[in-house]
C-alpha cells in the first residue's frame, strides 16, 4: 500500500484482510457445513469501541439481539465469533440460549467478560444450531490459532463465490491509522441491508458516538445502496471495532482530521458494498446507477435504488438489451416527483433518452457495451444539485438455479 499523508488515503481491495494494529483473526471448519470453513473469529488485544447497524427485518435473528444487548453494556467489544451455514433465525428461546452459549464459551476461552463478545450467524433460516459442532470448534480455537485472516474471510461465506475485503490507510495527528473490512453477501441482498455481514476493524482512537454516527451515515451511502434480488434477510449486520492502538488523539466530528477518517471508513464500506453487488448470486455484471440533478439526496437515492432493484432492468442488462424504457419506467414509479421533459438517461457513454423522448443511438454499439462486466447507467433529473449512486447486478438463469436448491 502507498504511504499516505493527512487527509489522504490509499485503498487496497481483495489483497487479504490486512488487520490493523492489535487485531488477530482466524477461521476453521467445525462441521456445520460439509467441507468448507464455517466458524470465524476476530479478537482485539484490548476492548474496542464498537458500533453496529442491523437488519430492518422484523424477524431479527437471535445473535443480533444478543450482540446489541452486549454492546449496550459498555459500548465496547473485544472479540466476535461468527458461524456460517446456519442463521439461527426463527429458532425461538432455544436460539437465544444457543447464541448466549456461543458468546459465553468464546469469552471463557479468551478470559474476558461475555458482554465483550459479539455473536453473529448466517445461513439457512429456521434450523437450530448444531451446538456440538460449535462447542468443539470454539474449544479448539486456541489450538487452531489466530494467524488466519484469510481463513476468517472464508468462514463467513455462504453462496459467495469469493472473499471480499478492503483496507484503507490514513494519517491522523501524524499517526498511521488502518481501517480494514471483510464482508460476505451474494443473495438476499437489498437496500436497508440483507443477508450480508460486514466487519470493520480499525486501530484509530474514536469516540463511540462519533463512530456510530459515521457508521450510520456511511451505511446509508454504501451498503443500503446495493441490491441483488430485492429480498432483505434476518441476519445482516455491520460491526465496527476501534481499539485505539494507533494512539491518535480521540476523534470526533470536531477533530480537524475527522473528515479523513470518515472518508476512509466510507472508502472501505463502498468497496465492500460493490464487491457484494458484483458477486450477486449468478451475476455476470456489476451495475452502477448514478442519479444527478435531484432536488435532494433522498430523491436521488430512491430513484437509484428503484432502478437497480428492477428485475426488468436487471434481466435486460443480462440479455444485453438496450431497453431504456425499463429504466424510464422505474424512474416513473420510484415515488419521486420528476419532470419527464427534463429527464435524461445514458447507458455507458451512450445517451438514449432526453426531453421526454428517445434519442437515436446504435443498438449494436450499446449491445457491445452491455456485453462487458461493468455497466454504468446515468440518470440526469435536472431538478437540483443532489446526487447518489446505487449498485447491483444482472439477474440470470443461474440465480434461479442457486436459490431453487439452496437448502439442498
Amino acid at each position: 500500500m502507498q504511504a499516505t499523508t493527512n487527509g489522504e488515503s490509499s485503498l487496497k481491495e481483495k489483497g487479504g484482510f490486512c488487520l490493523p494494529k492489535g487485531f488477530k483473526a482466524g477461521g476453521m471448519h467445525c462441521g456445520i457445513k460439509r467441507k468448507r470453513n464455517d466458524l470465524g473469529y476476530i479478537v482485539s488485544e484490548v476492548p474496542a469501541v464498537a458500533a453496529g447497524v442491523y437488519t430492518t427485518n422484523s424477524f431479527q435473528a437471535a445473535p443480533l439481539a444478543v450482540t446489541q444487548k452486549s454492546i449496550a453494556v459498555e459500548n465496547k467489544i473485544q472479540a466476535l465469533i461468527v458461524n456460517s451455514g446456519n442463521a439461527n433465525a426463527c429458532t425461538g428461546e432455544q436460539g437465544i440460549q444457543d447464541a448466549y452459549e456461543m458468546q459465553q464459551r468464546f469469552a471463557s476461552k479468551l478470559g474476558i467478560g461475555s458482554h465483550l463478545v459479539a455473536v453473529t450467524s448466517t445461513g439457512v433460516i429456521g434450523e437450530l444450531l448444531p451446538m456440538d459442532c460449535i462447542r468443539h470448534g470454539i474449544d479448539s480455537i486456541l489450538e487452531t490459532g489466530f494467524e488466519g485472516e484469510n481463513e476468517f474471510q472464508k468462514a463467513i461465506l455462504t453462496t459467495d463465490t469469493c472473499v471480499k475485503s478492503a483496507v484503507s490507510e490514513i494519517e491522523i495527528n501524524g499517526k498511521g491509522v488502518t481501517i480494514s473490512g471483510a464482508a460476505k453477501g451474494s443473495g438476499m441482498v437489498h437496500p436497508n441491508m440483507a443477508t450480508m455481514l460486514a466487519f470493520v476493524t480499525t486501530d484509530a482512537n474514536v469516540e463511540q458516538a462519533a463512530l456510530l454516527s459515521a457508521l450510520k451515515d456511511t451505511t446509508n451511502k454504501t451498503f443500503n445502496m446495493i441490491t441483488v434480488d430485492g429480498d432483505s434477510s434476518t441476519n445482516d449486520m455491520v460491526l465496527v471495532m476501534a481499539n485505539g492502538l494507533a494512539e491518535n488523539e480521540a476523534l470526533n466530528e470536531a477533530h480537524p482530521d475527522w473528515q479523513a477518517f470518515a472518508a476512509g471508513l466510507k472508502e472501505v464500506c463502498e468497496s465492500l458494498a460493490k464487491q457484494i453487488a458484483r458477486d450477486g448470486e449468478g451475476a455476470t455484471k456489476l451495475v452502477e446507477v448514478k442519479v444527478i440533478g435531484a432536488e435532494n439526496m433522498e430523491a436521488a437515492r430512491a430513484i437509484g435504488k428503484t432502478i437497480i432493484s428492477s428485475n426488468l432492468v436487471k434481466t435486460a442488462i443480462y440479455g444485453e438489451d438496450a431497453n431504456w424504457g425499463r429504466i424510464v419506467a422505474a424512474i416513473g414509479y420510484s415515488g419521486v416527483p420528476v419532470v419527464p421533459e427534463k429527464v435524461a438517461v445514458s447507458i455507458g457513454s451512450y445517451p438514449v433518452f432526453a426531453n421526454g423522448l428517445p434519442l437515436p443511438f446504435s443498438e449494436e454499439d450499446v449491445k457491445t457495451y452491455l456485453g462487458g462486466t461493468e455497466i454504468d447507467i446515468l440518470v440526469e433529473l435536472n431538478q437540483g444539485d443532489a446526487e447518489a449512486s446505487a449498485w447491483g447486478c444482472d439477474l440470470t438463469y443461474d440465480y434461479v438455479k442457486i436459490n431453487a436448491s439452496y437448502r439442498t
